[in-house]
């Protein structure tokens, strides 16, 4: 039998219906509180909070998101919202600044330009 969490006894303990999640409800005759001995965890795990943070720093939109781990949309923008309320607000240094930095840019054309200068 349950022991009530508010009086601490075990007898005078009936059943009183269900929670949204399942989880048995009990009545204490004694003090009159109803109580579940083992609630559901409330909301997702960390690991898909994760996974979605993950999709979305990867460029996938947030509803593609919610559809592919089976959440709802605005569950994954609170969460890039909290992660992103969790980041530092300056950048942190680099040890050694870089001074001078040189970009090499190529462009290849198979056979000939698809459209012709004009001038």
């Amino acid at each position: 039998m349950s022991i009530c969490p508010h009086c601490q006894r075990s007898e005078g303990q009936i059943k009183a219906g269900l929670t949204q999640a399942g989880s048995q409800r009990f009545l204490c005759k004694v003090c009159r509180r109803r109580y579940t001995p083992e609630p559901q965890p409330i909301g997702y795990d960390e690991a898909v909070r994760r996974q979605a943070i993950r999709l979305y720093l990867d460029g996938n939109n947030q509803r593609r998101i919610a559809r592919q781990i089976g959440v709802s949309q605005g569950s994954v923008s609170n969460w890039a919202r909290a992660f992103s309320d969790s980041l530092p607000d300056e950048l942190p240094q680099p040890e050694h600044p870089v001074e001078v930095a040189e970009i090499d840019e190529l462009f290849t054309f198979i056979s000939h330009k698809k459209t012709t200068p004009t001038s």
